[in-house]
């Protein structure tokens, strides 16, 4: 009786209702064994019933469950709408709107258990992911005039630590992702005497941090403008009922929707439109901290010259991207597959290079008058990724977000360009952003190039431990950043510093132990070493 007793007896009631059955059963003298016995039984019997399942999935929505829950969270949203600022309330509403069919859509595939059937699944053909190297070479620039280029630019870096907008971090030579970007369109422009404007997508997180960076831009040759991507609210987990009670409520309880909001925000705002009034027909899409996301006039040309209206730049997965959403034939047609789509039993499959050899950059081209097209035509059901979240308070909390690659299934001869591993440099981690800032790359007019004395083309695996996690942290244990050039694995954790003119060649493992400190001295050389304890060192 001990293990029943714990359960809550309204709990117990409500998911098998026969419980009490099992209790009139017990005799007044139980030996051990019958008493281990009878609990087996009870918890199977509690197991197998329906009203206990649904209790373990957080109760399986029904039918009339479901209109119940849509037309409670539509008198939310109304409600919401009520309580915004009148100058903005016909642009809140039209947010809130498209987030009522967002969940109402997650409602659906909630209550019919909706999920990729993982035997329709195949791998791309030949002629739905192209090398890089088949590409036509360039003749000229006219491709250019038709071109605009859109960053998404709405993230915080709240992984390294940083508070405001992530594009504001210095990544290199000081200079931020920001610069770099206004350095690359500017020089591509200037050189080629086109006028190719930039577009940054902000969020309700970034948007004030931009607008401020950017009055540094005002006299320099480039176009720029910014808009803000929809703000929608979190839904509790166990109700699925919006969490804010009103449109000023805290910024814990909303959040930017992922960069698949781009197409209707694009809309919304007015920004296609403009677009194609000033005569641009093509948008190159990338992430703001990606570094190796350039304009590269060879893929624009074999866009034109194949009537692709999608492209999306893949790239070959190593260890480190398994995680990564790649391009799947599903149904005969081109789908984006993200891990969180991905069965619980069929996760390793997705990781592994043998079905799975490619991965998603996020870097798109999209042709503007189809875009225009689809979205008049009712737009785009993108799939849902379903992102669970905790509140500081501890309450669980969902958002329902999207990703732009996933647009590709509603685009005419869309298919994916196998790039070299150098447009794919992004910065996630510092870890990321001690390679960058290395002697591994130089700066030219805003793009990142490997240095010609890097004996391989691949780049070195960097792996810092949890007190070089946030950007405060990292700085101030590198007096310089260390000579790599050579290195080939660097694996770093505790409390340790780094001099200046230090140099690391080969595989290098530097481990403080707990309540130690390691220094490595100025000018140290350190090739295939463990460094350990009071520098204690062990060649490898």
């Amino acid at each position: 009786m001990t293990h029943a007793v714990r359960l809550s007896r309204g709990l117990i009631d409500q998911a098998c209702p026969s419980w009490r059955v099992y209790l009139c059963a017990l005799p007044c003298v139980w030996s051990s064994f019958s008493l281990s016995l009878f609990c087996v039984r009870f918890y199977m019997a509690l197991f197998e019933t329906a009203s206990f399942r649904r209790f373990r999935r957080h109760k399986a929505i029904r039918p009339n469950e479901r209109s119940a829950l849509a037309k409670s969270t539509q008198s939310d949203l109304s409600r919401l709408v009520r309580t915004s600022d009148p100058a903005v309330r016909k642009a809140f509403d039209v947010e809130m709107q498209s987030f009522s069919k967002l969940h109402a859509r997650y409602l659906a595939e909630k209550e019919n258990r909706e999920q990729l059937d993982w035997n329709r699944i195949k791998s791309p053909n030949d002629k739905q992911v192209i090398p890089y190297s088949h590409l036509p070479q360039i003749t000229g620039p006219e491709a250019l005039s038709k071109l605009a280029v859109l960053k998404v630019n709405g993230g915080l870096g709240t992984s390294m630590g940083i508070s405001g907008a992530k594009s504001a971090l210095e990544v290199k030579d000081g200079m931020t992702f920001l610069d770099l970007i206004v350095q690359q369109v500017e020089y591509l422009n200037k050189t080629h005497k086109v006028d190719v404007p930039l577009i940054l997508m902000t969020s309700f997180n970034t948007h004030d941090d931009t607008l401020r960076i950017i009055k540094k831009y005002v006299s320099q040759r480039i176009s720029i403008t910014t808009f803000n991507q929809s703000r929608y609210p979190r839904i509790w987990k166990e109700t699925l009922q919006p969490c804010p009670k009103h449109a000023l409520d805290d910024k814990k309880h909303w959040y930017p929707p992922g960069h698949g909001d781009l197409y209707e925000s694009l809309v919304h705002t007015g920004v296609l439109d403009r677009l194609l009034a000033e005569g641009k027909e093509y948008l190159f899409i990338s992430n703001s901290d990606n570094l190796g996301a350039v304009v590269d006039q060879r893929i624009l040309q074999h866009m034109i010259d194949s009537d692709a209206e999608f492209l999306m730049e893949v790239t070959d997965k190593t260890k480190a991207d398994v995680k990564g959403g790649t391009l799947i034939e599903y149904d005969s047609s081109m789908r984006l597959l993200e891990i969180a789509q991905v069965p619980p039993d069929h996760v390793d499959d997705f990781k592994s290079v043998r079905k799975f050899k490619i991965f998603n950059t996020n870097n798109l081209w999209i042709n503007l008058k189809a875009l225009k097209r689809i979205m008049n035509g009712g737009g785009m059901d993108l799939d849902i990724i379903v992102n669970p979240k905790m509140t500081d308070n501890g309450q669980a909390v969902i958002q329902l977000e999207t990703a732009a690659g996933a647009a590709i299934k509603h685009f005419n001869n869309a298919h994916g360009i196998n790039v070299p591993r150098s447009r794919f440099l992004p910065v996630k981690s510092c870890s990321d952003l001690l390679l960058i800032r290395s002697d591994i790359y130089s700066l030219q007019n805003g793009r990142l190039d490997m240095s010609e004395s890097r004996m391989f083309g691949s780049v070195p695996v960097i792996k810092l431990g949890d007190h070089f996690k946030k950007i405060t942290e990292f700085q101030p244990r590198f007096k310089k950043i260390p000579n790599i050039i050579d290195l080939d694995h660097l694996t770093v954790t505790g409390d340790v510093h780094f001099g200046r003119g230090v140099t690391l060649r080969g595989t290098v493992i530097v481990v403080a132990n707990e309540g130690q400190r390691i220094d490595i001295p100025d000018g140290c050389v350190l090739e295939n070493r463990l460094v350990s304890g009071n520098l204690n060192m062990t060649e490898l």
